[in-house]
């Protein structure tokens, strides 16, 4: 995936996208998105990769499931729109987000408003509101 488009919409490649967000949990552990946006976009991207330990990582512990199942074999993601960033305070921003995917030949759409929280200075999703 080097020199591909990054799966998060953001115009970018990958490697300079999520992917480097993703590199530095891989060989590090650590959480380097500089905001909830980046990190709302380098989860959805997570979620198009499979990556369940940074998908997990990235969870707050309050909120955080016990584990997560790999995607279904025939889901296939199709896009994320990002519709407002916005900073309640420094530690607390939301996302609005579109994720639209498609399974077993039908399309999907998830609109969330999503809550995030910067704990120990990494940002962490907390929960979200889906419409």
């Amino acid at each position: 995936m080097a020199a591909s488009a990054c799966p998060c919409g953001s115009g970018r490649g990958y490697d300079a996208c999520c992917g480097a967000l993703h590199r530095a949990f891989a060989e590090t552990g650590a959480l380097a998105a500089p905001d909830a946006q980046a990190l709302m976009r380098s989860r959805y991207t997570a979620y198009t990769l499979d990556l369940i330990d940074y998908l997990l990582a990235t969870w707050h512990p309050d909120t955080r499931p016990e584990s997560l199942e790999r995607g279904e074999r025939d889901l296939k993601w199709l896009g994320l729109e990002v519709r407002r960033h916005s900073r309640q305070d420094a530690d607390h921003e939301t996302v609005e987000f579109v994720a639209r995917s498609k399974v077993g030949g039908r399309a999907h759409r998830m609109h969330e408003i999503s809550r995030f929280v910067r704990a120990n200075g990494a940002w962490l999703y907390l929960d979200g509101e889906i419409d």
